[in-house]
């Protein structure tokens, strides 16, 4: 079971509003927790219309997932290196990475059971066994996956001290002024929509991007992120934040103006770890992909 805990700082706002736009949850799954008495308010349970005010702690009991029965898949994966403990895995663009409603089968977590077995982490349950990280379902590229509970802790601790390397190629729209620079901008859930990030948004956490321009065209640019902090779509924000959108990203950029692209030209291109059994520090790059390279083209143009 895990506890959310939220501290009010504006009166006024309904208890099933404040906590769907302050976590994860549907207004469905909130008020359900609410009924169930699982949602309190300074300790004691509260009525979904009770109008919250400054100062007062709004608690959710958020019960474990229901098992689901995620079924193995036959799907091919692109497999960069494994050993008993982890691999790394390739995804495509297009791919989900694990099971969501709309999304039960052809994710990438259905070939993980098929390819593995019941050799995956256990830690984040039946939905996302292995997973340590994930990427967006339209940017491509590497993807490490934890074979067993003790992989996956030493792996998450790497994440959390930020000495895990996760290095992004993209192509932004417009040219950055510096060549190099630090984008330091703390990132929460957006308050207008749920389902997307904003600069200082709710609950905001420091979300930290190194950039890096590769190569400046007319009206775009190629440029290397790399991650210090891993906040959700934390390039995506960042850039747009900036003036800067990736090319194709339609929820964060131009809804109306793809520039020929499905989905946000954003590609997972290293990733470097200290390997959990033997101390080494290993490192993985991956070519760009098609997509990448064509769209690299037509702007040189």
């Amino acid at each position: 079971m895990e506890i959310l805990e939220f501290a009010v700082t504006e009166s006024g706002l309904r208890l099933d509003k404040f906590l769907s736009e302050n976590s994860s949850l549907s207004r469905s799954a909130v008020a359900s927790l609410i009924e169930d008495g699982k949602v309190t308010v300074n300790g004691k349970a509260a009525a979904k219309s009770i109008k919250l005010k400054q100062g007062d702690v709004v608690s959710a009991e958020i019960p474990e997932p229901t098992e689901l029965d995620v079924t193995a898949e036959d799907i091919p994966l692109e497999i960069v290196y494994e050993d008993d403990d982890l691999l790394v895995v390739n995804k495509p663009k297009d791919m989900v990475v694990h099971p969501a409603p709309g999304n039960y089968t052809g994710t990438l977590v259905n070939a993980l059971m098929f390819h593995c077995g019941d050799s995956l982490s256990g830690i984040n349950g039946v939905i996302r066994p292995g997973i340590v990280h994930r990427i967006d379902k339209d940017t491509s590229g590497l993807l490490i996956v934890a074979k067993n509970d003790k992989a996956h802790v030493s792996l998450a601790e790497q994440i959390q001290a930020h000495s895990f390397t996760r290095e992004y190629e993209a192509v932004v729209v417009g040219n950055f002024r510096e060549d190099t620079g630090t984008i330091d901008r703390p990132l929460g859930r957006s308050p207008r929509d749920r389902k997307k990030q904003a600069v200082n948004g709710l609950n905001p956490r420091n979300a930290v991007t190194h950039y890096e321009v590769i190569e400046r065209f007319t009206g775009f640019c190629h440029c290397r992120f790399r991650l210090e902090t891993g906040r959700t779509h934390q390039i995506r924000v960042h850039a747009a934040s900036m003036g800067h959108p990736v090319a194709g990203d339609t929820v964060y950029g131009d809804a109306k103006h793809t520039h020929g692209l499905q989905g946000q030209c954003l590609h997972a291109r290293k990733i470097g770890f200290i390997h959990p059994t033997s101390g080494e520090y290993m490192e993985f790059t991956s070519d760009l992909p098609e997509y990448f390279t064509q769209f690299l083209e037509k702007i040189k143009k």
